[in-house]
């Protein structure tokens, strides 16, 4: 990996662990070894999965629980009785959600997991276009940045199947629309030329959807065609000065191009709106290395 890139991915993640540490990033760590499970976890609604189980995530996640987190998630799950079963079960996924991104992230790095999988299933029986849409972006954004092959493709199978069920409820849901074509460019399944036209609809009717044009500029930037990642980034920050994810990929995309001036100025224009310290600190390091050259 080259310098640049090596940079920025180092800043990427900084970006995360500032951006989702409330929900996800800060539980992102070493993935586990996915093996069959000797018995299956109960499951409380429908599996949404293919190849990796979601009974084997579970599973898996469970092992380096002590004893009493094991008793204590074992009590949660076996809590729904007789009467408003659908309604005990939406609560119970709530309730397993919040236990996993709480308690259990303290025991396993692979937490985050199950956390995402029971909101999705709370959001599938609640069926809201609020709950799915917010359920779909955390599959997504895990999506985007996985480097395991099978968590990836059940990763993709989850986030497909609830921005599916947001656009039941509204087609004309134009962020669901994008996630949707996100999640099948950054799958590696299928067309990806199907995603992003799915997009680039969007972004034609609506050239100030941020989300459209990000994802249209890294879309670009994986097919090495860096003139129109750029232009799509310049969009984004000329809309959100703030948008930081944009902001170091056009840095990063005019470094690529050997444009060293304009990454600087790039870099710099960020820099106001950087909050994290250890963020801060290497784009700093990074202007004053392409300062030096």
């Amino acid at each position: 990996m080259k310098k640049p890139q090596w940079v920025t991915l180092s800043i990427a993640v900084l970006l995360v662990i500032g951006l989702f540490a409330a929900t996800q990033g800060s539980l992102f760590g070493e993935r586990k070894g996915n093996k069959a499970p000797s018995a299956p976890v109960a499951a409380t609604a429908e599996s949404h999965d293919h190849g990796l189980s979601t009974d084997s995530i579970l599973y898996h996640a469970k092992q380096n629980l002590p004893q009493a987190q094991v008793a204590r998630l074992a009590f949660l799950e076996n809590s729904i009785v007789r009467g408003d079963v659908a309604e005990q079960k939406l609560h119970l996924m709530h309730q397993l959600a919040k236990y996993w991104s709480d308690s259990a992230r303290a025991f396993t790095p692979m937490a985050w997991y199950p956390y995402a999988y029971y909101t999705g299933e709370a959001a599938r029986l609640e069926n809201s276009e609020k709950s799915l849409s917010f359920a779909a972006h955390l599959f997504l954004a895990a999506l985007a940045r996985e480097e395991a092959h099978q968590l990836k493709d059940w990763e993709a199978d989850q986030a497909k199947d609830l921005f599916e069920r947001s656009l039941k409820l509204n087609p004309q849901n134009d962020s669901a629309k994008v996630g949707l074509g996100a999640t099948i460019l950054y799958s590696g399944h299928g067309a990806p030329m199907t995603g992003i036209a799915m997009i680039r609809e969007v972004a034609e009717r609506d050239p100030k959807n941020v989300f459209a044009q990000l994802t249209l500029g890294e879309a670009s930037l994986i097919s090495g065609q860096l003139d129109k990642a750029v232009e799509r980034f310049k969009t984004v920050v000329q809309l959100h000065p703030e948008n930081l994810q944009a902001a170091v990929l056009l840095a990063d995309t005019y470094e690529r191009m050997n444009k060293k001036d304009e990454a600087v100025k790039a870099y710099k224009k960020a820099l106001p709106h950087i909050s994290i310290p250890e963020m801060k600190k290497e784009v700093e390091k990074r202007i004053n290395d392409l300062n030096n050259k």
